[in-house]
């Protein structure tokens, strides 16, 4: 039954919010009736009109734990009782301390041992770009600028960080103000390269997420150390979408033990609550800013909700789930059977390929006959669509329909994202 307040809520939005990533004549035509999401209760939310969906891609791949988790909430709270925000410039924060020591305990062993918080994954990898140039061009090698990126990649929506992006539809447009990077395919494309200006290599480890869920050789970190080694090149991983176990480890790249000079996360770092990103880096990189103030060596970025101790206090909360929990044990079965369940529907006439990295899966469908479906008929969004009617929601990227539960979820409820999907592409796909 619809009522007076959601429809009055849909005729402000329509007049007044601009949607990213939305064509708005769309969303603002008369038949369009936008989702008003009012509520959440672990892995599922519920609308205005009191409907209720699995969150089949984690509230765009932030949401770890589920919503209204308790330990998250009260942490909050609790921190919200003393102060919500105070500056990190020229100050600090117990919660943002705490943080930066849990961090690096995290990533164990390795030579990740200082954190610059920021806001999301774009200022994250503004971070880890900046620090990067600025590092070589004040240590003896000034003509080290340029980066290495991969075919399809995705690193933020930032200028600097859209430099790094190889997706035509995000990043084309900006082209005459992006900074010149070399793209290659694979490993085998460093052989092309000439390392001498090259300050970075970028990755997203294990699994490329908005190229459409593409995964990794294993081995490929490995050989992309060995390269920047041999070449004094940082080698800067982007977990911003698979840490926080989304691949199976709690950061992706452990499962070659391989580490990065610069590690950016974001989305999960707060259990999916708050704002909040870091970019973990060496002291090699952090000595090389020490000096005089006159010799302005200083990292001279920032931004107003640096450090902030409502996300900082959610993500210590999130780390306490993770071990009180054992979140990453029990993640394990479900990884396993969701692999199985998927396996049901990869014979479908409509499934070109699934694709999958633990927790990660996409779903790329096709016309029946083998051919793809035209890119302007969007048949991947109309598949989340009917799947909305199904009890599920999720977004695609073109025409893979993306699956990332939240770890908490049930094999119950991950029989029902599979088979919302299987339904929807059923009903639907020619």
């Amino acid at each position: 039954m619809r009522t007076q307040d959601t429809d009055k809520l849909i005729e402000i939005d329509k007049a007044h919010i601009w949607h990213p990533f939305t064509q708005m004549s769309l969303w603002n035509s008369p038949d369009h009736e936008p989702l008003i999401l009012v509520a959440g209760k672990g892995a599922w939310l519920e609308d205005s009109l009191g409907g209720k969906y699995l969150d089949g891609n984690s509230s765009i791949w932030t949401n770890i734990h589920g919503h209204n988790h308790p330990v998250i909430n009260q942490a909050v709270r609790d921190q919200l009782e003393r102060i919500a925000h105070t500056s990190f410039l020229g100050f600090t924060n117990p919660a943002a301390i705490r943080l930066a020591e849990k961090l690096v305990a995290k990533v164990g062993e390795s030579p990740l041992t200082k954190v610059f918080f920021s806001d999301n994954g774009s200022t994250a990898m503004e971070v880890a770009i900046k620090m990067a140039i600025q590092y070589f061009s004040q240590n003896g090698r000034p003509e080290k600028v340029r980066f290495i990126t991969f075919e399809n990649a995705y690193h933020g929506d930032t200028l600097g960080a859209s430099s790094l992006g190889g997706i035509s539809i995000f990043h084309d447009r900006f082209k005459s103000h992006h900074f010149p990077v070399i793209r290659i395919q694979s490993v085998e494309g460093l052989a092309e390269v000439d390392p001498a200006q090259i300050a970075g290599l970028v990755i997203e480890p294990m699994i490329q997420g908005a190229a459409g869920m593409r995964v990794w050789p294993l081995g490929m970190l490995s050989a992309l150390r060995r390269w920047c080694d041999a070449n004094d090149v940082f080698l800067i991983f982007d977990e911003v979408m698979t840490a926080f176990g989304r691949t199976g480890e709690f950061f992706a790249f452990q499962h070659e033990n391989v580490f990065p000079d610069f590690l950016a996360i974001a989305k999960g770092l707060t259990g999916g609550y708050l704002p909040l990103a870091a970019t973990l880096t060496t002291d090699r990189v952090f000595e090389g800013f020490i000096g005089t103030y006159e010799e302005l060596r200083t990292f001279f970025y920032g931004h107003s909700y640096t450090g902030n101790s409502l996300g900082c206090a959610a993500a210590l909360a999130n780390f306490r789930i993770f071990e009180t929990e054992q979140t990453l044990e029990l993640l394990q079965p479900k990884i396993e059977y969701l692999g199985r369940r998927l396996e049901l529907i990869r014979q479908l006439p409509n499934v070109r390929e699934i694709r999958r990295c633990g927790f990660i899966a996409g779903i790329e469908i096709q016309r029946r006959d083998g051919g793809r479906f035209k890119w302007q008929d969007q048949t991947g969004a109309k598949i989340c669509l009917v799947a909305r009617r199904h009890g599920l929601l999720t977004r695609p990227i073109g025409d893979v329909v993306v699956l990332m539960l939240p770890l908490c979820v049930t094999l119950e409820e991950i029989d029902l994202a599979v088979g919302a999907i299987e339904g929807a592409i059923a009903s639907l796909a020619e």
